[in-house]
């Protein structure tokens, strides 16, 4: 049990303002993101998704727009529209992970919100189906991305920007065919 839940947020829409580049897409979100919204993940680029070098690696997130910096899936109101199939990270929050030797815990960031807050089990509060399933993708995917980093330390830059378009390609680019994400996903790994 942690104290996340925030009852529904009544039309703050705070976390979702400012955020610059930090809500970084697994290919779990963009796999959701593209069913959700019914277009192919490539069609999200430019207009709500952008590819920034995070750790040394190109990875989409979500675009900021505006004076406000907000995400471009508010309405006028201040409500997500994709609250739904939203990514990860927003699903999360005001929780973050910490990755340790063996996993990942979660920590609640108490001053990130200032919303009054409920007791809610992770699990609910995240609300992802098949659950477990998700958190082995989570920490499998952390892995792969530092494995990656460290594979690209020992590249030329050339290597480095073709493994990073690869990488785009095959998680993020190349659609998803079926209901089944984990099964397509851990066969391109």
């Amino acid at each position: 049990m942690v104290k996340a839940d925030c009852l529904g947020c009544k039309g703050c829409c705070d976390c979702c303002k400012g955020m610059g580049k930090s809500i970084v897409l697994d290919p779990y979100d963009a796999w959701r993101l593209s069913r959700g919204l019914g277009v192919p993940f490539a069609a999200l680029i430019d207009q709500y998704v952008e590819l920034s070098v995070v750790d040394g690696i190109i990875l989409p997130n979500l675009l900021m727009k505006g004076e406000t910096e907000q995400c471009g899936f508010l309405n006028p109101e201040g409500r997500c529209q994709i609250h739904n199939f939203r990514p990860g990270i927003c699903r999360l929050f005001p929780l973050g992970r910490i990755y340790e030797e063996d996993g990942f815990s979660y920590f609640l960031q108490v001053h990130e919100c200032i919303r009054p807050h409920a007791k809610i089990k992770v699990e609910k509060w995240v609300d992802i189906p098949n659950y477990s399933q998700y958190e082995k993708f989570v920490l499998d995917w952390h892995t792969y991305l530092n494995a990656i980093q460290d594979e690209l330390l020992r590249m030329t830059e050339e290597e480095q920007k073709m493994t990073c378009i690869q990488l785009l390609k095959r998680f993020y680019l190349m659609p998803y065919e079926t209901e089944d994400f984990y099964s397509e996903y851990y066969g391109r790994k």
